[in-house]
Order: structure tokens, then sequence, then C-alpha cells
């Protein structure tokens, strides 16, 4: 394509403005003396730039950086966490080096893997033994060190999170040592550590207990969610694994069942994602948000119109669903008892006040642990999630909704977004302290604090 002599001046013209530019500016000389990598977590709402980036290859070389270096250090997996816990201006550290099976024993029911497994490579080589993880989210990106650190869970009244399901794991601690913990060796660490928010040290492996491989059947299907409410206990005790997905601004909800089968049929997930059903919801909000008993019935239609496909497989392929639309996320963790009335209260609040969100929420059991930070902490729990879209600002709607957990007391899932502080949250942990001097004994100079730590741990980094 032929260029004029005056497009031509004009291009070079503005390229050597840049240039000059480029020249002179400070983030341009900054960029020059180091490369700055920038990071973001998965939603995009946590946002940093560390000084460095480190992925380690072994143990000895985790070790040998925290010994050889200062300032502060943010384990990273991945990057799944809706909450602060990752950003840094010093050092993040990737355990995606570290990775895969370590060892198994079909006698005991466990399986020892690297900490920066993601979970959706642990089902396979599991099953390859004869093995399976006792019970799993419906996402499985996270990493396994990331799923413990934040008492991760599924859903099942007669399962607990991820951390309860450890049996053992190895902590390397800010000077530089390396700790084998289990309920025989350093047990005091090893109650704390399997939910530790990384705030006690890089955890490089862990020992899970897991059961014998097996089958999930799992149903779906629309309900009114008053039905479900009035009937949940009898779900939850009939079923091996319930969930329900309240759709907002509607009197509906997906009802999901997962149970233990012999079926030898293969019925596999749908692996097409979220995106046409977010779609519609989408759109119902967008066209009649301002006419809230329009769009509530037009809600009802569309969900009772859904097709809903069972699926029959292996248990790890049903647990796990494909979620490709982002979203932020405020999750809390109220007593068993108390979550149909807190559940009840937050759609009669987006109802009423017509708040702006479509993305639809989540209800799960989930059975109580002696973890001193995990949100199950002594009490059966009732997970309740609630979402927005990521191109949406979602401040407004979590605060107006939060309180309404506080009601209950509510307990906040560490990877996710809240607004409690440490006043707040060691009324809510009856071992709270214990957490907090361990902390103290392991990391005296805060080598793990960043921000967000030092407000939700009452610490301060004097790194």
């Amino acid at each position: 394509m032929a260029v004029s002599r005056r497009s031509l001046i004009k291009q070079l013209s503005v390229a050597g403005a840049a240039a000059a530019t480029a020249s002179w500016s400070p983030v341009s000389a900054a960029a020059r003396r180091r490369r700055l990598i920038p990071w973001s977590n998965w939603s995009g709402a946590q946002r940093c730039i560390p000084a460095q980036r480190l992925a380690p290859t072994s143990e000895d070389a985790i070790a040998e950086l925290l010994r050889s270096s200062s300032g502060v250090v943010r384990p990273v997996g991945a990057s799944h966490s809706f909450s602060a816990l990752v950003p840094t201006d010093g050092t993040m550290v990737s355990l995606a080096q570290l990775s895969g099976m370590i060892s198994h024993n079909a006698e005991t029911q466990e399986a020892e893997f690297w900490a920066g497994t993601p979970m959706s490579q642990m089902g396979e080589p599991l099953h390859e033994v004869g093995q399976a993880l006792i019970n799993m989210a419906d996402i499985d990106y996270q990493t396994l060190a990331g799923a413990i650190a934040t008492s991760t869970h599924g859903t099942g009244i007669d399962f607990g999170c991820y951390s309860s399901m450890v049996s053992g794991l190895r902590l390397i601690t800010a000077s530089g040592e390396v700790l084998d913990c289990d309920a025989e060796h350093n047990p005091e660490v090893f109650r704390a550590a399997r939910t530790s928010l990384g705030a006690l040290g890089v955890i490089s492996r862990i020992r899970l207990k897991t059961r014998e491989a097996f089958r999930l059947h799992e149903k779906s299907w629309i309900q009114n969610t008053e039905e479900l409410l009035e009937n949940i206990d009898t779900l939850a005790r009939e079923n091996d694994r319930f969930e329900f997905i309240p759709i907002v601004h509607s009197d509906v909800s997906i009802c999901v069942t997962l149970n233990e089968t012999t079926d030898n049929r293969t019925i596999p997930v749908e692996t097409g994602g979220d995106g046409d059903k977010v779609a519609l919801l989408r759109a119902a909000h967008h066209y009649a948000g301002s006419h809230p008993k329009l769009r509530g019935s037009l809600i009802n239609l569309l969900a009772k119109q859904q097709d809903l496909p069972e699926a029959i497989d292996r248990s790890y392929k049903v647990f796990a669903k494909v979620r490709d639309q982002r979203f932020n996320e405020m999750e809390y963790t109220v007593p068993a008892e108390a979550g149909p009335d807190c559940l009840r209260e937050i759609l009669a609040l987006v109802r009423d006040k017509n708040l702006d969100s479509f993305m639809p929420m989540e209800y799960r059991y989930v059975k109580a642990d002696d973890i001193p930070l995990s949100m199950f902490q002594g009490r059966d729990g009732c997970a309740i999630s609630v979402h927005q879209s990521y191109e949406m600002d979602y401040h407004n709607f979590f605060a107006a909704v939060e309180p309404i957990f506080w009601k209950y007391g509510g307990r906040p899932h560490w990877g996710k977004l809240h607004n409690l502080n440490a006043a707040q949250l060691s009324t809510l942990y009856p071992q709270w302290q214990d957490f907090v001097t361990l902390r103290e004994e392991l990391d005296p100079r805060g080598r793990f604090l960043n921000g967000h730590l030092e407000s939700i741990l009452g610490a301060r980094s004097r790194c």
C-alpha cells in the first residue's frame, strides 16, 4: 500500500516523540534497570508489581531463598483467590515447578503431593493407584497448597474442607528451617498450618487422607427456592452431596445432587462452560432490570426451559466444572442451622432493594473440623456465596449483603472478599490467639505478611 510523504512524516514524528518520551520516563528507566512482571488474580480485581517473581525447583532452593534474602515473601498458587492474600511489592514465590504425586500408601489410604500441584492434575494419578480425593470443590483450578491455605471446600454434611483431609505436610519457615509436621511431629504447627493463609511459611509438600476410587452420579433440576429451603434437611441427609444455586431476582434455584454409584455407564459432564446461561441472566438484567417484577417472571420462565443433563463418571471428572465466566466473590460460612434464614434475608434484600447483580449464588454444607483458622472450626457450616460479574463494580453489592452474614455469626472465606479485620475476626475463632502466637514465633519479622494479612491478623511486618 502506498504511503504519502505527509503520512510518512507524521508517522516518523510520532515515533520520534515516543522514543524521546521513553528516554526520560522514570518508569522506562526503572524497567531498563530490572524487568518487572505485573501480577493479577483470576478476576483481575487484585494486582501488584512484585520486585521479583521466583519459581524454585527444589525445597533446598526455597530454604536457601529464605535464608539468604530479606523483605516480604508471598507464596502464589493459581491466583484464584479473590481476596488480597497474594499482592506484594516484595518477592512472589510460585511452586509451579514442584508439582505431581510424590508417593502413595494403599494400606493407610494416603497420598503425598508437591504443594504446587493443580487440583485438576490430582484425579488421574490417584485413580491409577486406585485412590481418589474424599471430596472436591466444583472448581479445580487451584493449587493444592492454595486450596488448603484457605480451607477451600466442596459440599456434603459428612465431608470436611480440603484442609481437614491433610495428614502431614512440610513447612519451610522464614529462617529456612524445614519442619515435617503431622499429629506426632510438630503437632501444634501441624494443626495451624493446615489453614495458614501462607502466613507461617512456605508449604512444599502435603500428605492427604484419600479413599478408594469411586464414581458419581450427578442430577440437576430447577425448583422453587422456598420449596428447597423447606425440604433442606431431607435433601442434605438423603444425598451424599447436595447443594443448590439460587438465582437472584427470581423465585427459583438450580438444585444439584451428587451420589456415589456403581453404574458403569459414562455420561460426561458438559464441557461448554457457563457462557450461555450467564448470557441469558445478563440479558434479563440489562433489558428488564428497571422492572423487577417483569425481570423476575422472565428469569423464572427462562430457568424452567433450561436443559440440565445428568452425568455419571469417575468422581474427579464429575466434581469439577468449567467456570469460564469471570466474577468476584464473597462467601461466608454461618452455622449450618442458620443457613436457610440467612439465605432468605439475602434474597429478600436483593429483590426489595433491586440490587445491581445478576450472577447466581451458591449454598453448600460442610462438616466441622478442629483447625484453628478453618471457617468450619468447631461447628458444621453452611457456606453461602454471592457473586458479581468481573466487569461490574462489586463494592456496593457486597457491602449491602455482608451485614446479614455478620448477623448470623458468619466467618468469611479466606480466599474471597470481605471487610473484616483482626478485631472482628478474633471474636469468631476460639483458637485465634493460638494461631497469632505461633505465627509470631515462626516469623517474628513478619516476612510472610502483606498489607492484607497485617490487617486481618493484627500484625505488622518489620522487614
